[in-house]
């Protein structure tokens, strides 16, 4: 059997291209060194903003007056308002029942009211500057 000479064999590089092939296995190394730096910054900042993230609010559920046992079947309550106003829309938050007003005279205006404590806690008027 003849042995064949394998022309992948390792031969030793010309000074000048080992020195570019140093420069480029530091430069390889380097930049890999500042890559894996930076990704262990964003983890570490992902998991710092995780554990210090603000928890929303617990809201409590709303106290709404329950009705007395053998006198009604509802809570029942009453809101005055303006002479000649009507009610546009309302919301519902909690315990406030917030009510749109088109008034008499043009104008309109907003009422706050807690049920809770069956009294308007607010009134805000919608004004117009020319």
């Amino acid at each position: 059997m003849a042995t064949v000479k394998d022309d992948t064999e390792d031969k030793p590089l010309d000074p000048a291209v080992e020195r570019v092939r140093a420069r480029l296995v530091r430069f390889m190394i380097i930049n890999l060194g500042i890559l894996f730096i930076a990704l262990m910054a964003v983890v570490i900042a992902i998991v710092y903003r995780s554990n210090r993230a603000p928890q929303p609010p617990v809201i409590a559920p709303s106290e709404l007056p329950q009705p007395v046992p053998g006198e009604s079947e509802v809570a029942h309550g009453q809101i005055t308002l303006p002479a000649g106003a009507r009610i546009t829309s309302h919301t519902l938050s909690g315990n406030r029942l917030s009510l749109d007003l088109s008034l008499a005279g043009g104008g309109r205006a907003f009422l706050i009211y807690d049920i809770a404590t069956s009294r308007v806690i607010a009134r805000i008027d919608v004004a117009t500057t020319q």
